[in-house]
């Protein structure tokens, strides 16, 4: 894991450390219907979250489901009918990431976290300026939620090592990292929120 993540200095063409003071971190879909893919990445995922919370970072879960056809949209099509349906034990979140009562968990049924959802009014009431995306897919849910913050006016902060995608096809992960680190989100890893955010 460390050897494909660690690559992502290459794409790495700006630096920035999170402001704790005006972030969040974004758990994305951390789901028991993406346990295979997440797995991997838990140590991670998890050393990403303590890190936030040390630092009185807010921890924000997203879990993605359907309740109707209605909210199908697109998915339906694309995946040919492969999709978490409420209720069901693959849409609950993986009880490793360690949620709290108070942590807050948003609803989506895209692979946005900010369409229908109200985040972005959630994140501007509380004085949010900046977001740090972590989760599964690194190339779906996790990449249009970070485009979509940075368009909605937020900095971005994209982790290259807890975030996971198919596991036949580490190139997508490559790819989003290239593409955001060019245009969208500041990389970071759990060494580098480490030193950011605590100096050691």
């Amino acid at each position: 894991m460390a050897s494909r993540r660690g690559s992502y200095n290459q794409y790495d063409t700006r630096k920035r450390n999170p402001n704790p003071k005006t972030s969040v971190l974004l758990v994305i879909d951390m789901q028991k219907y993406f346990s295979a893919m997440a797995k991997p990445m838990l140590p991670a995922i998890t050393t990403t979250i303590d890190l936030c919370r040390r630092a009185s970072i807010p921890v924000i879960y997203t879990r993605h489901s359907h309740k109707s056809p209605a909210d199908y949209g697109m998915l339906d099509e694309w995946w040919g009918g492969d999709l978490i349906l409420d209720g069901t034990a693959e849409a609950d979140l993986m009880p490793e990431i360690g949620r709290m009562p108070t942590d807050k968990v948003v609803e989506k049924c895209t692979y946005s976290a900010f369409r229908g959802t109200r985040l972005e009014e959630y994140l501007k009431e509380r004085g949010v300026e900046e977001v740090i995306v972590s989760g599964v897919m690194t190339n779906l849910c996790c990449e249009t939620t970070a485009r979509e913050a940075f368009v909605r006016g937020f900095r971005v902060f994209f982790s290259a090592d807890a975030t996971a995608t198919a596991t036949a096809r580490l190139e997508m992960h490559e790819a989003t990292l290239l593409n955001l680190a060019y245009g969208f989100a500041y990389l970071v890893d759990c060494d580098r929120l480490r030193k950011g955010l605590f100096g050691n």
